[in-house]
């Protein structure tokens, strides 16, 4: 038979009011009766039932992610690390794909969350970089948390989980520099995304640090798609002072790049250095592998998720100080490939 809640309550010796604070993840049990619950639970093998809690009270145990972004492989990994953390917490999930270019993407939005009585949002890139998009949200009352690029720096009032692209894409810059490279393109992603203007300031601070002149010639906005790879990487090596290297603002552009290189003859890197962002599966799979920023995209979404449910148990245990500012900081490491690396040495050049 199926364990219930009450099973879980007498193995550990406490209320069944106990072992639901425990799985609320609550500040207000001791950490022995969290260990004497946990272990009945593991015991027991024991499954909250979410539509039973959901319909008992007020509360509900289901979270929300929304999200617009063409990148499949960073909202899989995205979708993996809020699943994880909600299976592990006893939430459920709702995915909700959509436009943010909508005229009616707001309506939208608050209509999901009424509909499927969410107990809070996981928000990505752009949305959570919307202020209309956070004002409907705050409407509603709904506990949120935003996924944005931001640095230690960085001033909010609601809970965000920060990625320091800015700091990531000036080590990129850097190392392309210390290769050799004064004359570096860049090539960017979507405008309504943040991390474009982020990536964008942190390989114009490396050159500037480095006293590099900066040409206009080698910016190029693009979207976070391998065909603006291509089209902007052609656009770059047509001109007359062609670039000898060239910083894309994510792994799919970058592949992009590299195929319209070898297509015109150019030897990667002997000729032209190429780096990404990311460390998705593109900078994995081209001939030669693409150095890039590896971020660590499902521990991101995981801490995410995590952050939003203590912040919703903050909110239902009435205490008298709700922690309403919490952050959590990432910053992308350089991961150093043959892309750029003109000899032997990545594996010990990307550790120093």
């Amino acid at each position: 038979m199926k364990s219930t809640i009450t099973d879980v309550a007498k193995l550990a010796g406490v209320s069944i009011k106990t072992v639901s604070r425990v799985i609320n993840r609550e500040d207000s049990v001791t950490e022995d009766t969290q260990n004497r619950v946990a272990a009945a639970v593991k015991q027991l093998n024991y499954q909250p039932n979410q539509a039973a809690r959901n319909l008992k009270g007020t509360n509900s145990y289901t979270l929300g992610f929304v999200y617009d972004n063409p990148n499949a492989y960073y909202i899989i990994q995205m979708q993996e690390g809020i699943l994880a953390e909600c299976h592990e917490r006893g939430y459920e999930l709702i995915i909700h794909p959509c436009n943010a270019k909508q005229v009616d993407i707001i309506d939208e939005i608050k209509s999901m969350a009424k509909r499927s009585q969410l107990a809070g949002l996981v928000i990505s890139p752009p949305l959570s970089e919307t202020p209309e998009v956070l004002a409907a949200i705050e409407e509603l009352n709904l506990s949120y948390v935003r996924i944005i690029p931001g640095s230690h720096d960085s001033v909010e009032s609601t809970p965000c989980v920060f990625v320091h692209d800015q700091d990531a894409a000036y080590k990129i810059t850097e190392h392309l520099i210390q290769q050799g490279h004064t004359d570096i393109a860049f090539i960017g992603g979507d405008k309504e995304h943040r991390s474009t203007d982020e990536r964008l300031n942190g390989y114009m601070a490396a050159l500037k640090a480095y006293q590099i002149t900066f040409k206009t010639d080698y910016i190029i906005d693009g979207q976070y798609t391998f065909d603006s790879g291509a089209t902007g990487a052609k656009n770059l090596l047509g001109l007359e002072q062609k670039p000898t290297a060239i910083f894309c603002c994510n792994d799919e552009i970058a592949a992009g790049a590299l195929f319209a290189a070898r297509l015109s003859g150019f030897q990667i890197p002997q000729q032209l250095a190429i780096a990404g962002f990311e460390d998705s599966p593109f900078s994995r799979q081209t001939l030669p592998q693409l150095t890039t920023a590896a971020q660590p995209t499902n521990m991101i979404a995981r801490k995410a998720a995590g952050l939003l449910i203590s912040h919703i148990a903050a909110k239902r245990s009435k205490a008298k100080t709700i922690q309403t500012t919490v952050h959590q900081h990432f910053e992308p490491q350089l991961l150093i490939r043959e892309s750029t690396q003109l000899n032997s040495q990545s594996a010990k050049s990307s550790k120093n």
